[in-house]
């Protein structure tokens, strides 16, 4: 379950929450919301199937996944809008309810969070094990990282609960929660100076760069996904939603700014070809390479950041708030998928380990391969669209019957928190 651009140091799952580069959510402010950010669930969306393809066994199809052609993927997706979204949502809750309250809320949300992912890991193990028995193939144990809980059960246990021990693919929730836990701080200083926040935000970053600083993992290492590292796209998603976006309107709708973003995109899928095609090894200058590599997924490297603004500088430019595609029902899987992008998110990870099962036990020759692995990511794309119509379908029905009673409060019209 690796990618075909192992040279990037790190896992290869991304947390839930997709999103959009700067600028795609009207900024915070006193006046109503009319309506959901689609280009936010959109893109969440499209992250969340392309996080499945990425999750199953390399084959032709995983070339059509983002992460093969330059050094950001899903992950950096997934962080930035959850922090422009977090910020949108729970700032305009501290405006007008104060900080306690917003707190309390955000703590509130925390939570849901860390027991969807005590459920995950759960009903993770189980299927893990189920099948290792079952089919006698111990492989699968150590293949997807739980074989020190079956080794130790009960120490593993208090670990997982402490966020320090995650089988493989389940790396993105606990980042995501120990972001949340600190946002009310980021807020605070947000309405204080929005600027000086983010100047923060990079400092910690640079110290933790420069210092190592990083959260020990069960049983060795360090966690997957840096909490001192990636929290510089959350924070920058944050300014982007508290009026940062608006700020750099000139600087994103200027032409040199889209020319050096794309001159950067094609540098990047140039180095990326370089670890694929064999008669590419060597066409990069040896300094460049020293100092290039590695490309710490981690540490959220700097290539990776500045691999994601220019794409981010690039989709605003291109992709309008009333785009008519918005609208199209061909698109309707992916944002339902967005909008609902916790659950999507977990059932995507059962969903991979049951492709990955699937395409390693049945056999057969390259062609037939090919063709199970386009039926496999097909068959969980659907399962992933039809329960994402199923929640939007329950959810629709108790709106209505709340209006009904006229107990219904406000809708989170932002697109949500995660």
């Amino acid at each position: 379950m690796t990618s075909v651009a192992d040279r990037i140091a790190g896992p290869t799952l991304a947390d839930n929450a997709a999103p959009l580069p700067i600028g795609l959510v009207p900024t915070v402010s006193s006046a109503p919301v009319s309506g959901r950010e689609l280009r936010l669930d959109l893109f969440r969306g499209l992250a969340l199937w392309l996080i499945y393809v990425d999750h199953l066994p390399a084959n032709l199809l995983t070339w059509l996944t983002i992460r093969n052609y330059g050094f950001s993927d899903a992950t950096e997706i997934f962080i930035f809008i959850s922090g422009y979204t977090a910020a949108f949502v729970y700032g305009r809750a501290m405006r007008d309810a104060g900080f306690v309250v917003a707190t309390a809320r955000i703590l509130r949300r925390a939570w849901q969070i860390y027991v969807a992912h005590v459920f995950l890991f759960t009903i993770f193990l189980a299927e893990i094990s189920y099948v290792a028995t079952s089919f006698d193939n111990p492989l699968y144990t150590e293949e997807m990282g739980i074989l020190d809980f079956l080794k130790q059960p009960d120490i593993t246990i208090v670990q997982a609960l402490l966020l320090r021990f995650r089988p493989v693919n389940m790396d993105v929730l606990p980042l995501y929660i120990v972001l949340m836990l600190f946002l009310p701080l980021i807020l605070l200083l947000m309405r204080w100076k929005a600027d000086i926040t983010l100047a923060l935000s990079v400092l910690l970053y640079a110290i933790t760069l420069q210092y190592d600083l990083h959260l020990s993992a069960y049983p060795s290492g360090v966690w997957a996904f840096n909490p001192f590292a990636w929290q510089l796209l959350f924070v920058f998603g944050a300014w982007c939603a508290q009026g940062g976006a608006q700020r750099m309107s000139r600087i994103l709708s200027s032409r040199i700014t889209l020319w050096l973003s794309l001159a950067y995109l094609l540098a990047a899928f140039y180095v990326t070809l370089t670890w694929n095609i064999t008669l590419m090894n060597n066409w990069l200058p040896r300094w460049l390479e020293q100092w290039m590599y590695p490309i710490s997924k981690t540490d959220l490297d700097v290539l990776r950041f500045a691999h994601f603004l220019a794409l981010a500088a690039v989709t605003v430019r291109f992709l309008r708030k009333d785009w008519p595609g918005l609208k199209s029902p061909w698109l309707r899987p992916l944002i339902l998928c967005g909008q609902h992008s916790l659950e999507i998110f977990c059932i995507g990870v059962f969903l991979a380990f049951a492709g990955h099962f699937v395409l390693a036990e049945v056999a057969g020759g390259a062609v037939f391969h090919t063709v199970l692995h386009a039926f496999v990511s097909g068959a969980g794309i659907l399962i992933m669209s039809g329960a994402a119509w199923l929640i939007s379908w329950y959810k629709h029905s108790a709106d209505k019957s709340a209006r009904t009673k006229g107990t219904i409060g406000n809708a989170d019209l932002a697109g949500g928190s995660l």
